[in-house]
């Protein structure tokens, strides 16, 4: 790990250039808390189709119910989706009925992948099994349905291995993430992990890099990306979380020319991905 070591001791000696986190605009950013986030997402509405999902381990995302009054069929359903870790998430009546499809919800809606998700563990193994470096992106917090997808898109041009996602605070994989992707999602493993920072701490013990998108690092053109490697990719609107950007390895960073200090989520992911693919394919 000597690498390492040079690198964290280099860090530590330079002068931060900014302040500020890595953080592409985008004017969707909030889009996800929103009832339009879930336009032409997959979702199961009443208590019957919710259940029987449960029943048969059907992927969920989140389950929303209405608020109070939670009894009867609506109390097991929430017992249920809690026992397999499900985000359960209470809204009001007009929440509840700009979010709905139909007509009769009763009360409670499930939100459902586009596609199943993987293991961490499993994107790892399919690019050690290939005698690959395993290229991975983490999307910490990604709110915007079609930066996800245009991310995913990209991480299947430039041959990433997988696309790693949390579990909470993020948009998961919706209908329209799969249609941004361009048919991408059938062929890029989507892991949803519980747990960012553990997430990276398991990357770190498969000797894979991990690197930050930070508008305070290393002018990325310029840093070391080649072998096993991790890119992180922040939220639109905030960047990557304090927490998880002191697990990685190093950051970098994409010089601003202009009078706009920043790019969006997806644009960035792609700028990096593509200088991971520079070094591994084209440079000496």
């Amino acid at each position: 790990m000597k690498r390492q070591d040079n690198r964290r001791s280099k860090m530590k000696n330079e002068k931060r250039k900014e302040k500020r986190d890595f953080r592409p605009r985008d004017s969707r950013a909030n889009k996800y808390e929103d009832s339009s986030a879930f336009d032409e997402g997959l979702q199961l509405e009443g208590r019957n189709p919710v259940l029987e999902a449960l029943n048969h381990n059907k992927p969920i995302d989140k389950i929303i119910v209405k608020k109070g009054g939670i009894e009867g069929t609506l109390k097991v359903i929430v017992a249920k989706a809690r026992e397999k870790g499900i985000i359960v998430q209470e809204a009001d009546k007009e929440k509840m009925a700009l979010i709905s499809k139909s007509n009769n919800n009763q009360g409670v809606i499930a939100l459902c992948p586009a596609h199943e998700y993987c293991e961490l563990s499993d994107i790892i193994a399919s690019a050690r099994n290939k005698g690959e470096d395993p290229f991975i992106i983490v999307c910490d917090e990604i709110t915007d349905p079609h930066n996800l997808g245009s991310i995913i898109r990209t991480a299947y041009g430039a041959g990433a291995h997988g696309v790693v996602i949390p579990k909470r605070r993020a948009v998961g994989l919706t209908a329209i993430v799969s249609k941004t992707s361009a048919g991408a999602l059938e062929f890029v493993p989507v892991a949803r992990v519980t747990n960012m920072a553990r997430a990276i701490d398991a990357l770190k013990a498969e000797n894979i890099w991990v690197a930050c998108a930070d508008m305070s690092g290393k002018e990325f053109f310029n840093s070391d990306l080649k072998g096993a490697i991790a890119i992180v990719i922040g939220n639109e609107g905030s960047g990557v979380s304090e927490l998880v950007k002191k697990k990685c390895d190093f950051t970098v960073g994409i010089p601003m020319y202009g009078t706009i200090d920043s790019l969006n989520a997806g644009v960035s992911a792609g700028l990096i991905m593509y200088e991971v693919v520079r070094q591994r394919k084209f440079s000496n």
